[in-house]
C-alpha cells in the first residue's frame, strides 16, 4: 500500500510556503502461508501449508473404479459424495513419517512419558511383553516408519506438537478443492506412486512428479497412513459439513493412501482401508503429522 502524504506549512504573518517533501512508504500486509508453501519445523521435518478451503469428499461411483473382490464394504463407505469445509488451514508433513525421523522420539524417551500417550495408547503400551518400537522393512533412515500402531503413531504426533489427520484433512490435502482422484490429477498413472508392481517401500519423496495441489509426496502408495477417525460404512450420511472428525467411537481405524503392490482402486484419495484396530500393525503402514497453523 503506498501513501503520499503532501504537508502545507503556513509561514507567521506571511504567504502558505510551497509544499513539503512528499513521504511515500511501502507496506506489504501477509494474511498467512500460502498454498504449498514448505517450512521446517522444529524437528527437523519439511511440512506444507494447506489452506481452508472446500472439496467434495467420498465418491459418487465407487463401482466404476473397478473394487476388488476383497473390498467389501468398502465401496459403499465412500458413499455419498458430499462436501465438506475445511475451515482452518494446517501443516502436514511433506512425505510419510521416516525412520529416521520417528528414531528421534524414541530416543527421547518418546516410549515412558504418560503425557504423550492417550489413556488406552498407554494401557495397549503397558501389555507389551516385547517392547516395542518394532521396525519392519527397510531400515534406511530415509524410509517411512512401518509397523507402528495407531497408538504409536498418535504419540510420536504429540511428541511433534501436533496430531494425525483427519480423515478430510489428509483427503483434502491429497486431492485439492477439485477433489481429483489421484493426487495429480483423475487419470491414473503407475509411474506416479509406488503402487502397482511395488515389492517393497521406496525412500520418501521417490515420485515428486505424483505430488499433490499443496506439494504433499507419496499420498498414493508406498505405505498406507494412519488417520485419527474411527472407520464407519454408514457416517458420510451423517457427516458434518464441516471439519468432520468420524465416529465418537470404533473398532477400527481408517487407513490412507495405499500401499506398494496393490492396485489403483486403493491409491484414489477417497479410498478407506477398514480393517484394522488401533493396535494393528504390519510393514504396510505408517503415517504423516498435521501441526495446526
Amino acid at each position: 500500500m503506498l501513501a503520499a502524504v503532501s504537508v502545507m506549512v503556513s509561514a507567521c504573518g506571511g504567504e502558505t510556503s510551497a509544499p513539503a517533501t512528499s513521504v511515500v512508504s511501502t507496506t506489504t500486509i501477509r494474511s498467512g502461508p500460502v498454498a504449498g508453501e514448505r517450512r521446517t519445523d522444529a524437528f527437523g521435518v519439511d511440512q506444507v501449508w494447506v489452506p481452508a478451503g472446500s472439496f467434495v469428499m467420498g465418491t459418487a461411483d465407487p463401482e466404476a473404479w473397478d473394487p476388488p473382490d476383497w473390498a467389501g464394504t468398502e465401496p459403499a463407505s465412500e458413499q455419498p459424495a458430499h462436501e465438506v469445509e475445511i475451515t482452518r488451514g494446517y501443516w502436514i508433513d511433506l512425505h510419510e513419517v521416516t525412520n529416521e525421523a520417528f528414531e528421534q522420539f524414541v530416543e527421547a524417551g518418546g516410549y515412558t512419558d504418560p503425557t504423550l500417550w492417550s489413556e488406552n495408547g498407554w494401557r495397549w503400551l503397558g501389555t507389551r511383553q516385547d517392547p516395542p518400537p518394532v521396525a519392519c522393512g527397510a531400515a534406511r533412515p530415509d524410509h517411512p516408519r512401518a509397523c507402528i500402531t495407531w497408538y504409536e503413531a498418535e504419540a510420536y504426533a504429540a511428541w511433534r506438537g501436533g496430531r494425525l489427520p483427519t480423515e478430510a484433512e489428509w483427503e483434502y490435502a491429497a486431492r485439492g478443492p477439485e477433489s481429483r482422484v489421484y493426487p495429480w490429477g483423475d487419470e491414473w498413472d503407475a509411474a506416479l506412486g509406488n503402487l502397482v508392481g511395488g515389492e517393497s517401500a521406496m525412500p520418501v519423496g521417490s515420485y515428486p512428479a505424483g505430488a499433490s495441489w499443496v506439494g504433499a509426496l507419496d499420498m498414493t502408495g508406498n505405505v498406507m497412513e494412519w488417520v485419527s477417525d474411527w472407520w464407519s460404512t454408514g457416517y458420510y450420511a451423517q457427516a458434518a459439513p464441516a471439519d468432520p472428525v468420524g465416529p465418537d467411537r470404533g473398532a477400527r481405524k481408517v487407513e490412507k493412501g495405499g500401499w506398494f503392490g496393490a492396485v489403483p482402486y486403493v491409491g484414489r484419495g477417497a479410498y478407506r482401508h477398514f480393517e484394522d484396530p488401533p493396535t494393528y500393525q504390519d510393514h504396510h503402514i505408517g503415517a504423516r503429522v498435521v501441526t495446526p497453523g
